[in-house]
């Protein structure tokens, strides 16, 4: 299988890249993810020539504007430079189908990086790190997530979905764009999508029957935004319960009716919480083997990541 292509924060592979010359290794990513993630690193910091060990910096609020300065010398200012390192980088992430970051960065991290004062104090409000931020502007549909929220499963399980999706959507449709290509994936996503969110979906839907006659690049840039923005948003228990009804009806004219209420039952179980996602999943699987149903067969929502990560064990 190939490895899908990851840009990582430098650190958390146990390279000794940090202001105090450590770093932050995440055995996760080294030892878990990197069975499927071709990771490559970066650490903008060092990128722009700084040393390590180096002085700390941090973000300041300068009359509303984010700058990144050190924190004991306030004229070593490298805000232009981080944001100029993140252009450049671009073109060489233009492959990446997703971002790991470091937490509490004020280059790297993704959210909630303490803002301060000119004077020290903290300015009691949070901000993205400058370098990341850049890349998120410039690649809105990229899944980004920091190594700290991985350990929380549901925004694990989310990220993971995520980067397999935007992988099969680079090599399904646009390596060949296409219309039917285009017809064809949304047929696959149809239950993915509509789990984490039913009314994007519908919204999916209409960009694909193209009734404002966009050009096909409009259409598949397009349709590639709303589908990751939509993949962003967390199942709920609820909504993972409502497609798992809609594929019991596939099934149901095949169920005896012991096989159809013992399905139904593990499906009320993982919705009020006694069970997890894998229960009613791995009765589904059974089933669509013993009976057969090339449509629900082929739907991305039954293995969106490799079994073996096993994400929905804790959902």
């Amino acid at each position: 299988m190939k490895k899908i292509p990851i840009a990582i924060s430098s650190c958390l592979l146990g390279n000794k890249v940090r202001f105090d010359g450590g770093h932050k290794q995440s055995k996760y990513c080294l030892k878990t993810l990197s069975d499927w993630f071709d990771y490559q690193p970066i650490c903008p910091e060092m990128g722009i020539g700084m040393p390590a060990p180096r002085p700390p910096i941090r973000l300041i609020d300068d009359d509303d504007n984010i700058r990144v300065v050190q924190a004991d010398d306030h004229s070593y200012d490298v805000t232009d430079e981080l944001k100029a390192y993140a252009k450049d980088k671009l073109h060489v992430l233009d492959d990446i189908c997703g971002y790991i970051v470091i937490r509490n960065s004020p280059s790297c991290g993704m959210e909630r990086v303490k803002v301060y004062h000119k004077n020290g104090n903290p300015a009691g409000k949070s901000d993205r790190g400058v370098y990341i931020n850049e890349i998120m502007t410039e690649r809105p549909e990229l899944p980004v997530e920091e190594e700290g929220r991985l350990q929380d499963a549901k925004l694990r399980e989310n990220f993971i979905t995520r980067v397999f999706a935007y992988q099969d959507f680079k090599d399904s449709v646009k390596s060949a764009p296409s219309v039917d290509a285009l017809v064809k994936f949304h047929s696959r996503y149809k239950y993915l999508v509509m789990a984490h969110n039913y009314s994007d979906y519908k919204k999916l839907g209409r960009l694909v029957a193209n009734n404002d006659g966009l050009d096909l690049n409009k259409l598949v840039s397009t349709y590639e935004l709303v589908l990751m923005q939509t993949l962003g948003k967390i199942a709920n228990a609820k909504s993972h319960s409502n497609v798992l009804y809609h594929i019991l009806g596939y099934l149901k004219e095949d169920l005896t009716s012991t096989a159809k209420q013992e399905l139904v039952n593990v499906i009320e179980q993982y919705r009020t919480g006694y069970v997890t996602l894998i229960a009613p999943l791995t009765l589904i699987n059974h089933y669509i083997k013993q009976f057969g149903n090339d449509y629900i067969a082929q739907q991305a929502y039954l293995n969106p990541h490799p079994v073996e990560l096993g994400l929905r064990n804790y959902i």
